[in-house]
C-alpha cells in the first residue's frame, strides 16, 4: 500500500481515487482498530519481505572460523571522507594485514596482534572484516644490510644467472642474461645484456 494510506487509513484523493459522495468519516473506536488492522497488515509485509531477504543471503553465507594462531587480513572499511586504521584515498586497499589472532572471544569476534603504528585501533574485530591469509613464500621478507649512499640510494648486484639466450636482430645478435640479484626473488629477475653486465661486474661472469 501506499504511505499515504498506512499513515491515514485511506486512498489519497486524486483523479483515481476521489470520492463522489463525500469522505468518510472514521470516529472514536473505528479509526484505532483500523489504525491496528493496518499496523498488523504492514509487520505482516515487512515479515515477509524480510524472510524472503534472509533466504538469498543464507544461500551465500559461509560460517568461518579460525583457530588462535592463524593469520587474517583486516577489511577496511570504505567509508568515504573517514581514515580507518591509516588509510585514505581512492586506491587505498580493502585489506590489510595479515595479523596473527590471539583470541578467539565468543563464536563471532577474534582478538588481533596489530602493530603499534594501529595501537589506537581496537584489536577485537567480528569475524565478518576478516579474510583468511594463506601462506605464500614470497610474501617472507629477508633483510639484509645494504650500504645506503649519502643521497639514499643503494647499487643492486648480481646474486646468480638464470638463464642465457641469444637475441637476433637484423644485422647482428646480442646475448642476454637473466639475472636475479641480491635481496630479490627469482620472480624478479630481469634479462640484461651479457657484455653489459661483464663490464660493469668483471668478477660475477669471469
Amino acid at each position: 500500500m501506499a504511505p499515504y494510506e498506512a499513515l491515514y487509513g485511506r486512498k489519497c484523493r486524486s483523479p483515481l481515487y476521489w470520492s463522489k459522495v463525500g469522505e468518510k468519516k472514521i470516529l472514536g473506536p473505528e479509526l484505532v482498530e483500523q489504525t491496528v488492522q493496518m499496523i498488523g497488515k504492514i509487520r505482516d509485509r515487512i515479515k515477509i519481505a524480510q524472510d524472503r531477504q534472509k533466504s538469498y543471503a543464507d544461500r551465500r553465507r559461509k560460517y568461518l572460523r579460525f583457530d588462535v594462531g592463524e593469520k587474517v587480513f583486516l577489511k577496511v572499511a570504505p567509508m568515504k571522507g573517514v581514515i580507518r586504521f591509516g588509510e585514505k584515498g581512492k586506491l587505498k586497499p580493502r585489506f590489510i594485514g595479515p595479523f596473527e589472532i590471539l583470541e578467539r572471544i565468543g563464536d563471532l569476534a577474534y582478538r588481533l596482534a596489530l602493530p603499534p603504528n594501529l595501537s589506537s585501533v581496537h584489536s577485537v574485530f567480528h569475524v565478518s572484516m576478516l579474510r583468511k591469509y594463506v601462506h605464500d613464500p614470497s610474501h617472507v621478507v629477508n633483510y639484509t644490510i645494504l650500504d645506503i649512499n649519502k643521497d639514499l640510494t643503494y647499487e643492486e648486484a648480481p646474486e646468480a644467472i638464470l638463464e642465457r639466450k641469444i637475441h637476433k636482430l637484423r644485422n647482428k645478435d646480442v646475448a642476454l642474461v637473466k639475472v636475479q640479484w641480491k635481496g630479490h626473488g627469482s620472480n624478479e629477475a630481469t634479462w640484461e645484456r651479457e657484455q653489459e653486465v661483464r663490464a660493469k661486474y668483471p668478477d660475477f661472469l669471469s
